[in-house]
């Protein structure tokens, strides 16, 4: 049975998905025949299609292309210029994330769990080096014993742990749920927060060199110590517009680098010589610490722009690290805290089974029981 579909809509979803004829040409090779409406897909051909271009299929059967919106504030500017047409990577992910936010924050009123007083506990007016400490404070962020870890990578997750203590949840991952054909785009952004007293959640896009993630992760809490969700796209080097952005990437700076304590590290001279060494001490990126060392005003902006550069082009020549246990991936994909409670609702009968499977992007009853049997969860 064919199915009257526009022509243009075909088209709208194969360019949504950034896809060409080309590389489509082999699994519908009657494409460029629906596109000039000569001929017209079945239903089965046609959901193949909504498969393959990440669509949902009732959109195809619309009048007109919709107008998809970022469902949040999108702060992010590049060029000068505001981001149109959010990828459906993008979009999927944001879904994903308000869906598991929606699942905790029912589970959380439903076992008692207390508002997280610090969510909006801030505002753009407060010095920087004041809302850094009140975030140091609150997650228990210690200098000190950030320095005993061996390396920035364990530093990094420790500042992970520390976050979900405090009952935010924290995803890290590269990909769309768990499907690893469909890659994140750091260019497109690196990271969101979804503010709310009951579920803070923070998204870091994985696919972001390990240097930039710690970063992104300290300006994306710093939204939610404002209260303010938002889409972002910064990192060290960046020199953002919006003025929410201008003071969380500050805030962010200070809180893992306090400048008062990073001048008195300095030498006198030289302190491009001492970048390595900064880094180790504060289990930052060397990309943090060229920041820090501009903030300080030891070196000028096209000095900064070209260590940068250097260290940038650098960092994307290290080799990236293969494999890996998948329930450990899995957990940093959908935060820890949030794969166990989803175990113990599932278990406890709360939440169905198929509920659950969709929320981890999981298909086997087998990988559920294993991720339980990890977690020390028993009912």
């Amino acid at each position: 049975m064919r199915v009257e579909i526009k022509p243009e809509l075909l088209r709208w979803a194969r360019k949504r998905a950034g896809r060409d004829r080309a590389s489509l040409r082999k699994k519908f090779p009657c494409l460029e025949s629906w596109e000039r409406g000569e001929t017209k897909p079945t239903f089965k051909q046609l959901e193949a299609f909504a498969k393959a271009t990440f669509v949902p299929i009732g959109y195809l059967f619309l009048a007109e292309p919709p107008a998809e919106r970022i469902p949040i504030p999108d702060l992010r500017i590049i060029g000068g210029e505001e981001i149109k047409n959010p990828s459906p990577d993008l979009l999927d992910v944001l879904y994903l994330c308000q869906r598991r936010q929606a699942w905790y924050r029912d589970y959380a009123k439903l076992t008692g769990e207390e508002s997280r007083p610090f969510v909006g506990s801030l505002r753009v007016e407060d010095p920087v080096d004041r809302a850094a400490d009140a975030m140091r404070q609150t997650l228990g962020f210690d200098l000190e014993a950030r320095r005993a870890c061996p390396t920035w990578t364990e530093a990094l997750r420790q500042f992970i742990d520390q976050a979900e203590n405090q009952g935010i949840l924290v995803m890290v991952s590269g990909v769309v749920g768990s499907n690893n054909r469909r890659r994140l785009d750091p260019q497109e952004f690196r990271g969101f927060a979804l503010s709310d007293d009951l579920a803070p959640l923070v998204f870091i896009n994985g696919a972001d060199t390990k240097a930039a993630q710690m970063f992104t992760l300290a300006h994306e809490l710093a939204h939610l110590w404002l209260g303010k969700s938002a889409l972002s796209d910064v990192g060290p080097a960046s020199v953002p517009s919006h003025r929410i952005e201008q003071w969380c990437n500050r805030v962010a700076a200070e809180f893992l680098v306090p400048l008062r304590v990073l001048r008195d590290a300095l030498p006198h001279t030289e302190p491009l010589d001492e970048v390595n060494n900064l880094a180790r001490r504060f289990k930052v990126s060397t990309l943090v610490i060229l920041r820090r060392i501009l903030d300080a005003r030891r070196i000028s902006r096209d000095e900064f722009q070209i260590a940068y550069e250097q260290e940038l082009e650098h960092l994307r020549s290290l080799p990236k690290s293969k494999g890996g246990d998948f329930y450990l991936a899995q957990e940093a994909r959908a935060s820890r805290r949030f794969v166990r409670a989803l175990v113990v609702s599932t278990l406890e009968g709360q939440t169905l089974y198929r509920d659950a499977f969709q929320l981890l992007g999981i298909k086997k009853e087998q990988t559920f029981t294993e991720f339980g049997r990890r977690l020390r969860v028993t009912v």
